[in-house]
């Protein structure tokens, strides 16, 4: 039977409580033990794949085509475990499944209520990951701030947990601030206070503390805590603000985090296996030398709209002790820039990631169109492997009107189109071709090299195709289809071969690279861009 961790937050909202969760998890898979992770989010819309990027971020996409939350990468990166479906529910997602319940007759006309129906279907999701996944320890982390009032039947569904299940299969973190005021010099405890005896007040007395300080806090600060708290010295873990994220596992490793959970569970204290992650830590604290990326983008503004890429490219940096620097380069502000060789003389690599409608469009082909011009290592992702066919129509091949019915239905030469199981369709969300699909590489092929591998499988987030008209013509000008998925005939990756690396992919690699070992893309991407730097010496 799976044991249950659930981490919430107190006083403020970016305290860390997906590193924190992360944390936890890698320490637990660390002692032999199989971890899941799940985030519950109390947002009405049913996930994030309709929201816009500018105000949550990322969508990343799970193996099973799941649009969730961009804290489940970091779940991910940090367990290197593929998450699901159970793995991000949200406000949305719990409510349609109720009143579906409802319509068909399942509550046999009862009046359907928070309590018991909303809770019982939150507790359901809970029970669902464990069974889905076959964890020892699922950890669940609880979006929002205690005392929201979109959290509350998320707060009491736990606390049902903790009734029927006992103290011994369910752990409780509460995540809080210890601020520190500059008047008086001092760490002050009572926002931390103030929060668990909200988190009281719903029936929920949390087992541990992480504390978000700046520095260590003084014996009397923790006692205090400890009191007003009634939380044991040995469950109070401070989480001290670090310039290195991957440091913070160990962090709590020396603070035996994972050990006061299994305590409390009453499961064997295996030994830890954390060298490798400390040898990370170690190269990522001693990067001295960097490498340019530019990052051509419509949502430049928030990064987290690409975390996944700026981490992939972090990881594969990793690889060849090199820092790699993203500039950021808005696409629609490049397509006014005279002076391209200006934009990009200090870059080594150009990356055109994915994204959704027309603005910004003809800056991205501006970018793609000097990468191949100027021999500069390019990577295409999802959008950017659009733009590439389309620059490469358009420039080499001659087709001057070459684009995507995306962004324009009439336009004369759809290089790009919707996909014909698309063309009904209405609803928007969770209705891309989503998640994971086969592709098969030709040998002899910069892809092919790059996996050293001829079947792969990576996952998808897209609506529109490469138009398989266009092939031959593309191909008598130099442009290679590298990867095909057979079962559908569809264009995964193209490279142009009179390059030393122009390479792009209709699939989203950055969901699968994680910091010990970065995805073969962008491993081989990051690679040429060193070698760039190195020939321009």
């Amino acid at each position: 039977m799976a044991k249950y961790v659930f981490v919430t937050g107190g006083v403020v909202s970016g305290l860390g409580k997906g590193i924190t969760a992360s944390s936890l998890g890698l320490l637990l898979k660390s002692r032999g033990y199989k971890v899941f992770m799940q985030k519950f989010d109390p947002y009405i819309n049913v996930d994030p794949g309709t929201m816009s990027p500018f105000q949550h971020g990322e969508v990343f996409v799970t193996a099973d085509g799941s649009e969730t939350d961009l804290d489940l990468g970091h779940y991910e990166r940090f367990i290197d475990e593929e998450l699901n479906y159970t793995s991000n529910i949200t406000t949305g997602k719990v409510y349609s499944s109720v009143i579906e319940k409802e319509r068909r007759g399942d509550y046999l006309g009862a009046t359907v209520q928070i309590v018991p129906h909303i809770t019982n279907e939150i507790k359901n999701k809970v029970y669902e990951a464990a069974t889905s996944s076959g964890a020892d320890i699922v950890i669940t982390e609880i979006g929002g701030t205690v005392g929201d009032i979109e959290s509350i039947a998320y707060l009491e569904s736990l606390r049902q947990i903790r009734d029927e299940l006992g103290k011994k299969e369910t752990f409780f973190i509460h995540t809080t601030l210890i601020p520190y005021i500059y008047g008086s010099g001092e760490l002050k405890s009572k926002p931390t206070q103030h929060s668990v005896s909200e988190l009281r007040s719903l029936g929920i007395q949390p087992d541990c503390l992480v504390c978000r300080v700046p520095f260590y806090m003084d014996e009397s600060v923790k006692q205090k805590l400890c009191l007003f708290c009634s939380i044991p010295r040995e469950n109070i873990i401070e989480a001290v603000d670090v310039p290195n994220i991957y440091q913070i596992p160990i962090n709590f490793y020396e603070q035996k985090m994972d050990e006061v959970v299994l305590k409390q569970f009453g499961l064997p204290t295996k030994k830890a296996d954390i060298k490798y992650w400390k040898e990370l830590i170690k190269t990522v604290d001693n990067l001295k030398e960097e490498v340019s990326i530019a990052l051509v983008g419509k949502y430049v503004e928030l990064h987290d709209a690409y975390l996944s890429v700026m981490e992939a490219l972090k990881h594969a940096g990793y690889k060849y002790n090199k820092k790699v620097i993203i500039k950021w380069i808005d696409a629609e502000e490049l397509e006014n820039t005279k002076n391209l060789n200006e934009t990009f003389k200090d870059v080594s690599g150009i990356l055109v990631p994915g994204g959704f409608g027309s603005r910004g469009i003809n800056g991205k082909i501006i970018a793609c169109k000097y990468a191949r011009e100027n021999n500069i290592p390019y990577l295409g992702i999802c959008l950017g492997m659009q733009i590439a066919v389309i620059e490469f129509a358009r420039n080499v091949c001659g087709i001057k009107e070459a684009s995507s019915t995306e962004f324009d239905e009439m336009c004369p030469e759809p290089i790009i189109d919707l996909m014909a199981e698309q063309k009904s369709i209405i609803n928007m969300g969770g209705t891309l071709r989503l998640g994971n699909y086969n592709c098969k590489l030709t040998k002899g092929t910069l892809a092919y090299k790059c996996y050293n591998n001829k079947e792969i499988v990576e996952r998808h987030r897209h609506r529109y195709e490469f138009n398989n008209k266009y092939k031959d013509i593309l191909e008598e000008n130099g442009l290679t289809f590298s990867g095909i998925n057979e079962e559908s005939n569809l264009v995964e990756i193209v490279e142009y071969k009179n390059h030393p690396f122009f390479i792009a992919c209709q699939f989203h690699p950055e969901f699968k690279s994680r910091p010990t070992h970065p995805h073969p893309l962008f491993d081989s991407f990051v690679k040429a861009s060193i070698d760039l730097k190195i020939k321009k010496k």
